[in-house]
């Protein structure tokens, strides 16, 4: 892990730092498909309530965890500490080789999308403005880690004007029935792949768990902020499907899919301002591409530091100039942009979310063994409310989700598998090398 981390992070920074990661192309593009997977508009909406009760559970057990073991690094880092370095790696193994680039590749594949669609341009533009997009961000912080942050300040405030105008207006002006509204159509995949799409949505939160070593104070700070900007996004979804279904018929939001949040700004603001509010989800997406571009490299850079990758030496050093983790990113960049080839953001998120629940309710799980061991119990002051409930509840989540993918989307589920054992003999190869290397 680097060392020497200046603490400089408060409340305020943090609970944005989980808004700003959380929120991008999610609450624009998955409506349609929680509505398709449900068939119903009550049932969509459920979805997206029960998507935040998993995120608001899981927050607040991470945050006892992230407290406990404030190191940089996140998840990857508690699995280690808990469990020790064989699961460990897969976790890192995952982050590094499916969940980041997933992240990277499908919010580049989701600005593509509406990117070709603002400027009018031919569909088959979508995989090269994708590509171009996130050579472009990866350029950016493997330049100046600096220059990425103030463009990720600008577009977290940017991004939450077409939110909650779309929010505000739809709810006032609409009148369409929100609730028992049907699609007209055989329900999809049921609620399992509803919800699972909402948590690509709410997903982000746990990233700010990799910056718990940069925090001022986050025995205090973090829980507050991971249950603060939850909260925040929680609300500013609900509000945007309740505005979606108040404008559109269920059957419209069905068929225009990923295009329904730009529907309904066209028909509330007319073509000007439909305009407006399109350029500001791309603004939303592009942002939130960065930051997780600035983010998830963090992860393969932290490996490489402690030699556990192949190649470790070259990935876990810093530019000699930028001071940035310019190979990491450019590993990481590099997956993602193979990733793109594929042009469907919706299979490569499903494996992602997939692939990283199971490490999620591993931590859920493990803050008992926390516990029980008193690890970092000087260091926290914060304990998760109603315990073992909240964790309990998390942990379920986490394992009704992994079961729902395995029955309604077993390929997917052995995608995910796949690509997570695939790690193993990676993992022994590079601890039989660093055994040999090391002295008798």
């Amino acid at each position: 892990m680097s060392k020497n981390l200046s603490k400089e992070l408060g409340l305020i920074a943090a609970a944005s730092i989980v808004t700003g990661c959380v929120i991008g192309s999610g609450v624009f593009v998955k409506p349609g498909k929680v509505l398709i997977a449900t068939g119903s508009s009550s049932l969509a909406l459920l979805a997206w309530v029960i998507g935040a009760i998993m995120a608001m559970t899981g927050g607040l057990t991470i945050a006892e965890i992230s407290t406990r073991i404030p190191k940089t690094g996140g998840i990857y880092v508690y699995i280690e500490e808990i469990y020790g370095k064989t699961l460990g790696f897969l976790c890192g193994w995952v982050l590094t080789l499916v969940y980041g680039p997933a992240l990277m590749s499908a919010l580049a594949l989701y600005f593509g999308s509406l990117f070709v669609s603002f400027f009018h341009l031919s569909a088959r533009a979508q995989i090269p403005v994708a590509i171009l997009s996130t050579l472009l961000l990866s350029g950016l912080s493997i330049y100046k880690t600096s220059y990425a942050s103030v463009l990720q300040s600008v577009s977290t405030v940017a991004k939450l004007i077409p939110i909650f105008v779309i929010a505000i207006a739809g709810i006032a002006l609409g009148h369409e029935p929100v609730f028992g509204v049907s699609t007209g159509a055989t329900a999809g995949a049921g609620m399992g792949a509803a919800v699972l799409a909402t948590l690509w949505a709410y997903d982000g939160w746990i990233q700010v768990g990799t910056m718990a070593g940069e925090m001022k104070n986050p025995s205090r700070d973090l829980p507050r902020a991971i249950i603060l900007g939850l909260l925040v996004v929680a609300i500013a979804y609900l509000m945007v499907n309740i505005s979606i279904f108040r404008v559109l018929p269920a059957s419209e939001v069905a068929t225009l899919n990923d295009k329904a949040a730009v529907a309904v700004s066209e028909k509330l603001f007319g073509s000007f301002g439909a305009t407006l509010i399109h350029l500001g989800i791309l603004i939303s997406i592009f942002g939130c591409l960065n930051g997780n571009t600035m983010t998830t490299t963090r992860v393969p850079f932290a490996m490489g530091e402690r030699g556990d990758l192949p190649f470790s030496s070259w990935i876990g050093t810093a530019h000699a100039k930028f001071g940035t983790p310019a190979n990491a990113i450019i590993l990481q960049t590099t997956v993602a942009l193979l990733m793109i080839l594929s042009g469907n953001p919706d299979l490569i998120t499903d494996i992602g979310i997939s692939a990283v629940y199971v490490f999620y309710v591993f931590a859920f799980v493990g803050i008992a063994k926390l516990r029980k061991d008193k690890v970092g119990e000087s260091l926290t002051s914060y304990r998760v409310p109603l315990y073992p409930i909240i964790p309990l509840i998390a942990a379920l989540s986490g394992v009704y989700i992994i079961y729902s993918t395995i029955v309604n989307q077993p390929y997917y589920a052995l995608a995910a598998l796949a690509l997570t054992l695939a790690g193993l003999p990676v993992h022994y190869a590079v601890e039989k090398r660093r055994k040999a290397q090391s002295p008798a």
